[in-house]
Parts: C-alpha cells; structure tokens; sequence
C-alpha cells in the first residue's frame, strides 16, 4: 500500500478507536441494560426532539440500501440479513498480500459460529472485472465455504462496492503502484439486525479478532433480550 493510502486508513481506525472510547457521547449509547452488556455503537448519530415532549429519540447511523450478486448467482439484499447478526470484509481473488491472512482469520469466525443461523458473513470483491461469479464460487470452495447462504462472496460495481466500503468504515481504492492494484484496509464490521455497526476490527490481527469472537456473543444475546421484549 502507499503510504498516503495508510496514512488515510490509519485515520479512520484513529477515529473509530477515538469515536468508540474518547467520545462515548457522539456514538455510544449510554442507557445500560441489567441483562446484558451492550456493544457501543460505531458512527455518526442524530438526536430527534419527540414531538410530545418526552426524551430525544437517537438515530444511529445505518448501512444503506445494496444489492449485490453472491457466489451461487444469487441477488443479495439487506433483507438477505434481515433479523441476523452479520460480519463483513473486502477483499480480491488475486490479492497478492492481506487478504490470505484477512480470510483465514474470518474463516475463524465462521468455523466458531458455522453452527447458528444468527450470524452470517459478507466478504465483498474490490475487483469485480476479474471476480466473476465462477472465481468467487472456486475462491469460497477453496476456503471450504459449501454454503453461500451463510458465507456471501459477492461483487457489484466498483462505485457500489467503494460506497459500501465507507459504510462499513473501512478504506478500498484502485492503486496501480501497490501490488494487485489495489489498496484497501483488512477491517472486519460487525453488524447488527437493523443495519448497525456495532464493532470494527483490524482482521489482520489475531488478537483483534479473538475481540470480535468475544463481543459477537454479547450482540446476539442483547438481539434476543430485544426479540422477547417484542413479542
């Protein structure tokens, strides 16, 4: 990567790190729950005075709208995660440095919860001309990925998918002066039912990702203590 590309993506790990523990005001909820441990929320958020007078309501910031094709050729939509709990990265196929160590780790995320239908992945191609439908069936396979309706490989316009990358607080751009073209950040988001990111993680780092491992229970079991108290 180019240095002004690291410098730009270490600025938004600074903000994200300082957002989360330096400015609990602006992203944190602070109402705390007897049940459960609540994960902060990451990004920006709206208060909204109540028309009859009573507490602002907080908006937090959402993932917007996508559509995007996975590895099966399926359409894939925020309905796709609706009610679940997902994780997402961006990487390419032919990506020469980070994104082995970043899908060996996220395959670690996968292996620990492969088993509950509560949390799904979302890796997204930075290089659609290449990643067809057919490499990204052969890239997930090889990693040992059988079902795509757990582990989405999916691709779409490059503005679609760098607009993506910004919402999920991550950096991805073509750079023709790093190996592989591209440049990008190796950031894992965790993201909950209604669209929002809940933890952000450098997927590079082992120790970082044994944090998502940790706090992914604590989301799911705050989404059910919300799902009883629905009903």
């Amino acid at each position: 990567m180019t240095f002004s590309f690291l410098r730009r993506t270490l600025g938004v790990s600074l903000l994200t790190l300082g957002s989360a523990l330096l400015l609990p005001a602006c992203t944190t909820d602070t109402t705390a729950t007897a049940e459960a441990e609540r994960l902060p929320f990451i990004g920006e958020r709206e208060i909204r005075p109540r028309a009859d007078g009573g507490p602002a309501d907080t908006l937090y910031a959402t993932i917007p709208a996508f559509r995007l094709t996975n590895q099966d050729g399926q359409v894939i939509t925020n309905d796709t995660f609706a009610g679940k709990v997902y994780i997402t990265d961006f990487f390419f196929a032919t990506c020469p440095s980070i994104c082995p160590k970043m899908q060996s780790e996220l395959l670690r995320v996968y292996t620990q919860f492969k088993g509950d239908p509560r949390v799904l992945l979302l890796s997204h191609t930075i290089d659609p001309a290449h990643d067809s439908i057919p490499v990204l069936r052969d890239y997930a396979q090889r990693l040992g990925i059988q079902d795509a309706s757990r582990w989405h490989f999916a691709t779409a316009s490059h503005d679609s998918i760098f607009a993506l990358a910004r919402a999920y607080m991550t950096a991805a751009q073509v750079d023709k002066q790093v190996p592989g073209g591209y440049a990008h950040s190796g950031a894992f988001a965790l993201v909950d039912p209604q669209r929002r990111i809940r933890g952000v993680y450098d997927g590079m780092n082992p120790l970082e990702v044994q944090r998502l491992l940790d706090e992914l229970p604590l989301l799911l079991q705050e989404v059910e203590q919300e799902q009883k108290a629905a009903r």
